[in-house]
């Protein structure tokens, strides 16, 4: 009796890692190195100002600039991983980002700055789509929610800890800072292109229309209103980003408490999100979505019963276990449901609600605590999530019974493997 507690959390601990192919681990070891050493994004506004000396409105419009290539970047990434195949795509997107962001940091005049920042917003986001993607390819479909989920999770290990190692601009300065996060970017891709399989483009069918390219993924009306209903939710969450740091800024309090209350999203999710994630795959994954949906709006909207410190807390915490549910599940689903011979553009389509929601967020934001005040914002917020969630149970329905379609059955060898695994 006493080693039942330890049998289950090897068992655990087995359906959350075990029987994922050794190339996505290798891909998913450069993720973690990536964001873990991504120190020049979140430091950008600062270089410009107090290391170059440029003025504020400047450097947000720096910024503004890899927002503007970072929407470009979607379409034409997975147009390139379409074309050129998912793993080559992401290689060369990387090392373009590396130089790119090595070149930025000897960038002075004010034009050489925004095309630099540009370009390293559009190289940077051409990974995204052949990174998922690539993800899709080296991992069979009925493991990619559990793979999306595991990359999900690096991804904010790495951001955490890139966010506490900031500080070591003062030690290197901000060029070394540049040339740390290329020469990262770098391994990372020496890495994929050796560890990790793939490399030439998917075949399209015998009987796809000839030249089928973007437009047949805008002609799937299903997936382009996902794409809408998505974001719908992610200019919700990054309100994070936007609205949360002006309220709190209004109610009084320092940057330095903004971030101790923020670093509470990064925490909870490196915590609780794989037993999380493991809990919502006893669902649907259109009611998942339609909660997750929900959950953010709903967060948010808490902001309207104080303005205390814990009332924030409590508000991150809640619209974070909405992101968890969205974001892991949101990409299986794109996954599942794109051809193989279009799955770059399905995920640069996809792309296109994370990158153009960057962007609107902070604009609305802006307005309308300019205009009303906080309280319509969270209202609002409440209002767009409880919506999308509707939106999402019909989306989600339809796009769920094209993704039980598209997985393929397995062999009996290997759904015994399979039961074996879940019956440890």
């Amino acid at each position: 009796m006493r080693f039942k507690p330890l049998t289950r959390t090897r068992s655990s601990l087995a359906a959350t890692f075990g029987g994922l192919p050794t190339g996505f681990w290798w891909l998913w070891t450069a993720q973690l190195i990536n964001r873990a050493c991504g120190f020049v994004m979140p430091l950008l506004a600062f270089y410009v100002t107090d290391e170059l000396g440029r003025s504020a409105p400047f450097a947000g419009a720096v910024v503004a600039a890899i927002g503007v290539g970072s929407l470009a970047a979607g379409p034409l990434g997975g147009i390139l991983a379409d074309r050129l195949g998912h793993k080559p795509t992401l290689v060369g997107a990387q090392a373009a980002t590396a130089a790119s962001m090595i070149a930025l940091a000897y960038a002075r005049s004010p034009w050489a700055l925004l095309l630099g920042a540009f370009v390293v917003g559009l190289v940077n986001n051409a990974t995204r789509p052949a990174h998922n993607a690539l993800i899709a390819e080296v991992i069979p479909p009925p493991d990619q929610g559990r793979a999306y989920s595991l990359n999900f999770w690096a991804l904010n290990i790495g951001y955490s800890v890139a966010m506490l190692s900031v500080g070591l601009v003062a030690v290197t300065g901000y060029t070394a800072l540049f040339w740390l996060n290329g020469a990262t970017l770098v391994i990372s891709a020496l890495l994929i292109m050796i560890q990790v399989p793939g490399g030439r483009p998917a075949p399209a069918p015998a009987d796809a229309p000839d030249g089928e390219g973007f437009g047949a993924v805008l002609r799937d009306r299903a997936f382009v209103a996902f794409v809408a209903a998505e974001f719908l939710v992610l200019t919700i969450l990054y309100q994070s980003e936007s609205g949360l740091p002006i309220a709190m800024s209004q109610d009084g309090f320092s940057p330095s408490t903004f971030g101790q209350v923020a670093a509470l999203n990064g925490i909870v999710i490196a915590v609780v999100q794989l037993p999380l994630t493991r809990y919502y795959k006893r669902f649907p994954e259109s009611w998942v979505l339609a909660g997750s949906s929900a959950l953010i709006g709903i967060g948010y909207s808490l902001l309207l019963l104080g303005d205390s410190a814990w009332i924030y807390a409590l508000s991150i915490v809640v619209w974070t276990m909405g992101e968890i549910g969205n974001t892991p599940t949101s990409f299986a689903i794109v996954a599942r449901i794109s051809p193989e011979h279009l799955r770059g553009r399905y995920q640069g389509l996809y792309q296109v609600a994370w990158t153009g929601s960057l962007v609107v967020a902070p604009l609305i934001s802006g307005g309308v605590i300019h205009t009303y005040g906080t309280g319509p914002l969270w209202i609002g917020c409440l209002i767009v999530g409880l919506a999308a969630a509707a939106a999402q149970l019909g989306i989600g329905t339809r796009l769920g019974r094209r993704a039980g379609a598209a997985v393929p059955v397995r062999s009996e060898p290997e759904s015994v493997a399979a039961q074996g695994l879940a019956e440890k």
